[in-house]
Formats: C-alpha cells, sequence, structure tokens
C-alpha cells in the first residue's frame, strides 16, 4: 500500500515538472529574444531537469518579446 502511494505522488510531482518545462518551452517558442543564440540558451535552460522552468520564468522570461507585439519605446 505504501509503495503505491510513493509512486503516485513521484508520478504526480514528474507530471507537474514535465508539464511546467513543457510551458517554459511553449514560452520561450513564442518568443523573439534578438538573437537566435539567445532563444537557443533559453530553450536550453528551461529543459534542465527540474529547475530550468524556473530559471527561465525568473531570470529569462521578461527578455523576449511575444512574436507579433511590438515593445513600446519610452
Amino acid at each position: 500500500m505504501a509503495m503505491d502511494n510513493t509512486f503516485m505522488m513521484v508520478a504526480g510531482l514528474g507530471l507537474v515538472f514535465w508539464g511546467l518545462t513543457m510551458l517554459a518551452m511553449f514560452n520561450v517558442v513564442m518568443k523573439d529574444f534578438g538573437s537566435i543564440q539567445k532563444k537557443a540558451l533559453w530553450g536550453i535552460v528551461s529543459l534542465l531537469p527540474f529547475v530550468g522552468w524556473l530559471i527561465y520564468f525568473v531570470f529569462g522570461a521578461r527578455q523576449g518579446v511575444r512574436k507579433g507585439v511590438e515593445k513600446s519605446e519610452g
């Protein structure tokens, strides 16, 4: 019985981390970072196991501009 609970907890956490990683990757794909090198770097960072999505959302998400949205000057 305890083994089933442990498995469900680990599987659930794995799904949460996978979902957050996919969200970060989708966000990277949808943004323009000014150069392909920066975009590739943030894509690689977001794929780091367990913490990549967190690093991306804390440091990288505000750097890019959503495609189709112009940055306002000022």
